[in-house]
């Protein structure tokens, strides 16, 4: 899965940028998600949902045509990155985050250093001739959209350190600078890999060790048991 965050102040572009790069994207053949940072409550039209949203923390509503899940609380992006089976997630909002690239959204120049934070692909504005691409422009989109597919990413926010870097942050940093590559995370690229309905589990190379030496230490007590590929699946 690859993920790219859309930042930038009000009025800046951040929402239809998200729309018209999500559409670019699926133009191009990849299932897109979308996820966004709402400052206060979420506005609910007056139906069924919303009443039973007031009395039990987790309501779904399914019809022929569409599903929607109500979660009570605060998530937080690792939390519902768990429910896209997605190509690509566009995150926006959610400043904060530290293990994806971002998108900078400007309305001038000036806010160029207080939303660059070292993850930055490249920025884009309403208004011309301020920023790398115009969001308004059908070819920039496109431009836009080729970037989004090579240079996302996801690092797992482990901060396991056995990368070499202190935090994933710093990492992330350095992929985006163009001096290291994905396939530096460790926890990416495990001995081992545990997938729960689909979906991958993120170990660290002491989990991930401690996984693999306790499986093969019980499969060499088995007889018969030849080397090879190893495959457990537990329903």
């Amino acid at each position: 899965m690859k993920v790219v965050g859309i930042v930038g102040y009000k009025k800046s572009g951040k929402t239809t940028l998200v729309t018209r790069l999500s559409q670019e994207l699926s133009r191009m053949k990849y299932r897109v998600a979308i996820i966004k940072h709402v400052s206060g409550d979420i506005d609910f039209p007056d139906r069924d949902t919303s009443r039973f949203r007031s009395v039990a923390p987790f309501v779904c509503a399914v019809s022929s045509k569409e599903s929607e899940i109500i979660l009570r609380g605060e998530k937080t992006v690792e939390e519902i990155l768990k429910y896209c089976d997605h190509d690509i997630v566009l995150v926006e909002g959610f400043r904060g985050e530290k293990t994806f690239p971002k998108i900078v959204c400007i309305r001038d120049e000036g806010e160029q250093g207080e939303l660059f934070d070292g993850l930055k692909l490249f920025t884009a504005s309403l208004t011309e001739n301020i920023s790398d691409f115009n969001i308004l422009n059908d070819e920039h989109i496109k431009e836009m959209g080729a970037l989004v597919v090579e240079r996302s990413f996801k690092l797992p926010k482990l901060n396991c350190g056995h990368c070499g870097y202190e935090s994933c942050y710093e990492l992330a940093r350095e992929i985006v600078g163009g001096k290291e590559t994905v396939e530096k995370c460790v926890s990416l690229n495990p001995p081992i890999s545990i997938k729960i309905d689909g979906t991958m589990v993120p170990l660290n190379p002491f989990t991930s060790d401690m996984f693999k030496n306790t499986i093969l230490a019980m499969l060499s007590s088995l007889r018969g048991i030849k080397k090879g590929q190893v495959e457990i699946e537990i329903p």
